[in-house]
């Protein structure tokens, strides 16, 4: 699976003003919400926000991977939002994140969910991934940055 089958220029963002983690996935959630009409904004911040309580996504070098499954999701989808500041996500390096790929996934499909967030981790390990997502100054460069498949 590429990330091009889960992302669209429509869900990506660029330099989002928050001033905390919990913030940061309000405005997500209304920006996804306001992209697709299937999607309730506060069901889907409630769902981040109970995620994050269980275990935080943060995965360090600037990047968490906000993810929850829903009732009402049809399909696997993926929206990149790159953040004005840096702020606390709780990262494993306990560096504030500036890049958030929030992952949502059908509620059944666990096999789908666990596959998703290993290709898009195995993507964010790479430096000079980071760096072209990071460079992007507007979301269709970002969109750009995320698909390319050269490392």
């Amino acid at each position: 699976m590429k990330i091009a089958s889960i992302l669209s220029p429509q869900r990506t963002l660029c330099r989002l003003q928050a001033n905390s983690k919990k913030r940061a996935i309000e405005l997500a959630a209304q920006f996804i919400a306001d992209s697709d009409s299937r999607i309730d904004e506060q069901e889907l911040y409630r769902l981040l926000i109970a995620r994050e309580k269980v275990s935080p996504t943060g995965l360090g070098s600037g990047i968490a991977i906000p993810h929850c499954r829903m009732a009402n999701c049809t399909g696997i989808m993926g929206t990149l939002i790159t953040l004005d500041q840096a702020v606390d996500f709780e990262a494993m390096d306990d560096e504030p994140v500036s890049t958030l790929f929030i992952l949502i996934v059908p509620e059944k499909a666990m096999d789908a969910h666990i596959e998703v967030l290993s290709m898009i981790v195995e993507k964010f390990q790479h430096p000079s991934f980071r760096d072209r997502v990071d460079a992007a100054r507007n979301p269709d460069d970002l969109y750009l940055a995320a698909i390319s498949d050269v490392i």
